[in-house]
This record gives structure tokens, C-alpha cells and sequence, in this order.
């Protein structure tokens, strides 16, 4: 295939046509955020990187195979104070570089996405400029995380994946640290103890969770107190009899309990990653996680699980800060939803 692909961030979606198993002979890629870029780099050496959308020249793509981006959705966004809600903003302006290579590319098939959350007078309007009807897919159904999306494709008879029964705790690192800070590392580092840890301060090591029951990982029950979300059609039993919540499980906050002072069960799905937000949790929440001897630790995600979350493959945005990761993957893609979508391209 000839790919197109418009703010590309970090090639969320030559991952998902890996994954689909559709072989990429060009992948043309219009992207500004330098550090998205790095990325992409780093993981496809091969892809074109042509920029901004609005200096894209798109009849150079002219009839390419699939046209594929999601807009930023920063102006529509709720989180937004004042957001835009008309189809005569910032926002909506950034959209119409896509139809542009849209009406100049002439692609066969074409995925646009954007939130959910966006307002219905906006949705319409791109429903509008596609032609076509948008299909909301949440995340969760193929991960651990809450995320509704909307895609508006040209791709015949897509359908809703089948849910994974992900929960956040199935994709946590196993590794538990004793500190957030490392003591200082010695030059001889023979005959390691964990008393030379707890005692010396020296040389901090992870603990394994010990599993002393049978349980496929799942819990028995969950108590919470749930903030007056609704549990109607959220709890279900899998195939071994457990619970499973289907949504994050809000348990407690921090100070006055903003966005990034909640905090969750690592029993439910986690909240939807973002790429901008401040407080504790900024861009991923807050989540109780039990040690083993039965204490706990409060804590944000780390980038690996984060992108675990995004389903990229372990260490896909390395190379850049943390910082950076963070919000790259918030800015990307869920990769197993868009390679579930491009299976459904007719075979040629």
C-alpha cells in the first residue's frame, strides 16, 4: 500500500498496519512536533516526513491506497475552557487539511478519528465533509484503558472488536520498587543481599509480587467507593467466574481531588491518557498499587505502561524525556483498534 497519513504524531498507524498484516511500500507522514518525529525515526527509518498539513502539496499522492490522521482535537476538547463547538474555529480548520488531501489525494479508502467527546455540532459537520457516518470504538474493548474514539472510514463493514477482559493490573510492570529514588551505585557490585537495601542503602533492588492462589489474575470482588458512578452494565463475570469492572474505578483523591488528584483501582480500566494536564497524575491518573506485604503505593503510570495501555510495543517512544513519552502516547493512536479496522480492507 500507498500511505498517506496526516498529523501522524508517532506512526501509531504504520504500527497498526504491521500488526494487520498490510505490507507498506510508501508512508508519507505530515507531522510538526519535532519530538513525535523522533520517534517515528527511530522505529521506521524508511517514512517520509513532509512537514505541516497546511504546507502539504497532497496531489503529489495522488490516488495513493489509504489515507489515514486525526486531526488535534486540543480546541474541541472538554477539558478546554470555552471550547469550540462550531465548525468555525482553529480546530475545524486543522480538519479541513484533511479533506483537502482528501478531494487532492483521491485515496480508496480513507480513516479519520477524533474524540468522542467532541460536540455533536462539530461531529456532524465532519460526518458532512466524509460523507460517511462516524463508528465509536472504545479502547477498553482491546486494552486496558478507557478511551472513546470516533472514526469516520470508507472501509467496508467494520464491526466492534471482541473484548480482551484487559484490566489495568493485567498490564502493570511486575517489578515493584523499594524507592522512587536509587541509592548510589558502587563500583563492586559482588555478592548483592536485600539487607544491603534495607539496612545499607545501597544498590535498590525490585520485589516480585508472590501469587499465593489461583486466580487468573482476576479479582473476587471490589470495594470502593464508586463517586456515584453508575455500575449499570460495567460489572460482568468472565469465564472463571471473577469480576471484572469494564470502567475506571474511582477511589479516592488527593487535595481537592482535580483530574490529576484522582485516584483508581487497578482492578477496572484505567482513565483515557492525555497529552496535556497537570497534577500528580498529570497525563495518565493516579492508581492504588498493592506490594506485596500488603501495603500499597499511590503512583502515576510509567511510560512503558502507558504505552502498553496505547497497545505500541514496550519502549517505543525511548529516546526522548519522559515528559515527552508521556505525551506523544497520549497524543497517539490505540494501535490494536486501527490494525482491527484496516483488516476490514477487502483483499486485493
Amino acid at each position: 500500500m500507498k500511505v498517506l497519513s496526516l498529523y501522524d504524531g508517532i506512526s501509531c498507524g504504520m504500527v497498526a498496519l504491521e500488526r494487520a498484516g498490510i505490507q507498506v511500500c510508501s508512508y508519507s507522514a505530515y507531522e510538526i512536533d519535532k519530538y513525535a518525529n523522533a520517534v517515528s525515526s527511530r522505529n521506521y527509518p524508511t517514512i517520509e516526513h513532509l512537514g505541516n498539513v497546511f504546507d502539504g502539496d497532497f496531489k503529489k499522492h495522488k490516488n495513493c491506497d489509504l489515507l489515514i490522521g486525526g486531526s488535534p482535537c486540543t480546541y474541541w476538547s472538554v477539558a478546554k475552557k470555552d471550547r469550540e463547538t462550531t465548525s468555525d474555529g482553529e480546530g475545524f480548520r486543522l480538519f479541513m487539511q484533511y479533506v483537502r488531501a482528501l478531494k487532492e489525494s483521491s485515496p480508496t479508502y480513507f480513516l479519520y478519528e477524533n474524540n468522542d467527546s467532541i460536540h455533536r455540532n462539530i461531529k456532524a459537520e465532519i460526518s458532512k465533509e466524509l460523507g460517511v457516518q462516524p463508528i465509536m470504538i472504545n479502547s477498553a474493548l482491546v486494552s486496558a484503558q478507557q478511551r472513546k474514539r470516533c472514526y469516520w472510514t470508507n472501509i467496508p463493514n467494520v464491526t466492534q472488536p471482541e473484548d480482551k477482559g484487559i484490566l489495568l493490573k493485567d498490564i502493570l510492570l511486575s517489578g515493584i520498587p523499594w524507592n522512587d529514588k536509587s541509592y548510589c551505585f558502587t563500583a563492586t557490585y559482588n555478592g548483592a543481599e536485600f539487607r544491603n537495601t534495607l539496612e545499607r542503602k545501597q544498590r535498590t533492588m525490585i520485589a516480585e509480587p508472590v501469587i499465593l492462589n489461583e486466580d487468573n489474575g482476576k479479582a473476587r470482588t471490589i470495594k470502593a467507593q464508586y463517586h456515584k458512578t453508575s455500575l449499570a452494565n460495567t460489572i460482568r463475570q468472565d469465564g472463571f467466574g471473577s469480576t471484572m469492572v469494564a470502567v475506571p474505578v474511582r477511589i479516592g483523591q488527593i487535595g481537592k481531588g482535580g483530574q490529576g488528584q484522582r485516584i483508581y483501582s487497578v482492578c477496572g480500566k484505567s482513565v483515557s491518557l492525555s497529552a496535556n494536564g497537570g497534577g500528580q497524575g498529570a497525563k495518565t491518573g493516579l492508581y492504588k498499587i498493592d506490594l506485596p506485604d500488603g501495603d500499597y503505593i499511590i503512583r502515576k503510570l510509567y511510560p512503558i505502561e502507558a504505552e502498553r495501555l496505547q497497545t505500541l510495543p514496550d519502549n517505543y517512544t525511548e529516546g526522548i524525556s519522559n515528559a515527552q513519552r508521556y505525551k506523544c502516547i497520549g497524543n497517539g493512536w490505540t494501535v490494536d483498534v486501527i490494525a482491527h479496522i484496516l483488516r476490514f480492507i477487502p483483499k486485493q
